[in-house]
């Protein structure tokens, strides 16, 4: 394979069912509209069973830096971030020569230190290298009060987090016009990390009205008759209590126009990074990968946010483009971001340091010229909202969830036959040999039970150390990250 160029571009919270060709050409959403994702897609390849390793910003992006599953690198919750003490792709590249430059969101513990990038514009760490401490609490959880954000803000305008993203997108314009066209010893690697879709949602007018201004359906099971019961649920619903604030179907449609507004805004500015390729001649010497962090669960099932393994938050988009990747091609195989690490390193030419790693990932090329390896993919929580570890492997067509807890009962969905994640099978008779080989499998790759101990006693070490419980709910749930320059808001 030649070494080339990679541009990696990841957004925040991307439910992967919304964007326009949604994984699948001529099958996407009804209503969003993502002309330029829709584009890259046709011009590559699409995979359309992809995962987290953890559903939840922090966790999920030090899965994705190291290439390893939550229980391997200990980044457990958003209140234990990334700190470069572990090996990441960047690392791997830069020390091998490359200019490897990250532009907007990294949400790793603190500034200064050693990341692995040769540069870090404009990044957003955790605030005050502590970030979410309030989910360190994960028995007899706290009303988070920051839940009433998602409502109030949804709506059109411009927010800190847009002003951002057009930051983001102009600098990595001036970057790649700039300095990418420069000759480089070895391919350089630009990482554009946006934060939309994620809340707040609140999408520029252009973006908004054009979902405000039609009949947007009700999410799906969301009626309380039809939502789904779980005591995972239920934490998760009476933590964050989302739903509280949604009073009238208005409500509901305001926070959809401002999520589908903000999928939207952030298609724009993907297109803007892909003109200044072709523009500038580097599509020619350049792949792109696109992808997110994690989901958002966007009001199914009463549920928003992330936090739970159904496929609106624990599925990603994952995206392909250029040299020696077939065009137009849809892999349904499963995939997780940890195949993200040893596909960068074979993309820039250093394949041969892979090994050196002890990845458990494997490469997106393969998967796209049709290997179908035997495994199973790993996503895991062990975050806010939460009081017991939940586990979730995909298996072929068959999503096995396991909590780490005996009165919350494992699930099973078969996605072939039901994607939409309606059935639990986990009761089945019919369906005990398929979950006793799933659990095998989950086994195979860690114990949950112990692994869901390590994270409580870490977690608990935290707590400790931050001041305890009643002082970390005294400090206030912070809702999200403010953007660099603005300030936190813990109200």
């Amino acid at each position: 394979m030649k070494p080339q160029n990679l541009v990696i571009i990841m957004s925040d919270e991307h439910n992967p069912k919304v964007m326009g060709y949604a994984g699948h050409p001529n099958a996407g959403h009804p209503i969003v509209q993502t002309p330029n994702l829709d584009q890259l897609a046709r011009d590559g390849t699409s995979f359309t069973s992809t995962y987290t390793t953890s559903p939840v910003c922090i966790p999920a992006r030090a899965g994705f830096a190291c290439g390893k599953y939550i229980h391997q690198i200990g980044y457990w919750d958003n209140a234990d971030a990334y700190d470069g003490s572990i090996p990441s792709w960047h690392h791997a590249l830069r020390d091998r020569g490359h200019e490897v430059v990250s532009i907007g969101k990294l949400h790793f513990k603190l500034p200064g230190e050693d990341h692995g990038f040769t540069e870090e514009q404009i990044p957003m760490h955790i605030i005050e290298g502590k970030g979410d401490l309030m989910g360190l609490i994960r028995s007899e959880l706290p009303r988070r009060g920051g839940a009433r954000k998602m409502a109030a803000m949804a709506g059109p305008g411009e927010s800190t987090y847009t002003i951002y993203d057009r930051d983001i997108c102009a600098r990595a314009q001036v970057w790649l016009r700039e300095r990418g066209r420069q000759e480089h010893d070895k391919p350089w690697v630009l990482f554009v990390s946006f934060v939309a879709p994620h809340f707040p949602l609140t999408a520029p007018p252009e973006h908004f009205y054009r979902y405000w201004n039609q009949e947007l359906p009700m999410p799906k099971l969301y009626d309380p008759s039809s939502r789904s019961s779980h005591p995972y649920l239920d934490d998760y619903r009476n933590s964050f209590c989302y739903d509280d604030y949604f009073e009238s179907p208005e409500d509901v449609k305001r926070a959809l126009a401002g999520y589908y507004g903000l999928v939207s805004f952030l298609d724009e500015q993907i297109g803007k990074i892909l003109s200044v390729l072709d523009d500038t001649g580097l599509s020619e010497t350049t792949r792109v990968m696109y992808t997110s962090d994690h989901g958002d669960n966007l009001g199914t099932r009463g549920l928003w946010g992330k936090s739970t393994m159904y496929e609106e938050t624990a599925a990603v988009p994952l995206i392909l483009r250029g040299a020696d990747i077939p065009a137009g091609r849809v892999v349904r195989t499963p995939a997780s971001h940890v195949d993200c690490f040893p596909t960068i390193l074979e993309a820039t030419g250093e394949s041969k340091a892979i090994a050196e790693y002890d990845l458990p990932g494997v490469s997106l090329f393969d998967l796209a010229r049709g290997e179908k390896p035997d495994r199973v993919v790993l996503s895991e929580y062990h975050g806010m909202g939460s009081t017991v570890g939940a586990f979730a492997i995909r298996d072929g067509g068959f999503k096995y969830v396991y909590y780490a807890h005996p009165d919350y009962p494992s699930q099973l969905f078969d996605l072939d036959r039901d994607p939409e994640e309606i059935i639990d099978l986990a009761g089945d008779p019919a369906y005990a040999a398929v979950l006793e080989r799933c659990h095998g499998r989950l086994m195979s790759l860690c114990d949950p039970d112990a692994v869901d101990a390590r994270a409580k006693a870490r977690q608990a070490l935290l707590l400790e150390k931050n001041g305890g419980r009643e002082a970390v709910i005294a400090r206030g749930d912070l809702g999200f990250t403010p953007a660099p320059g603005t300030a936190a808001d813990f109200q």
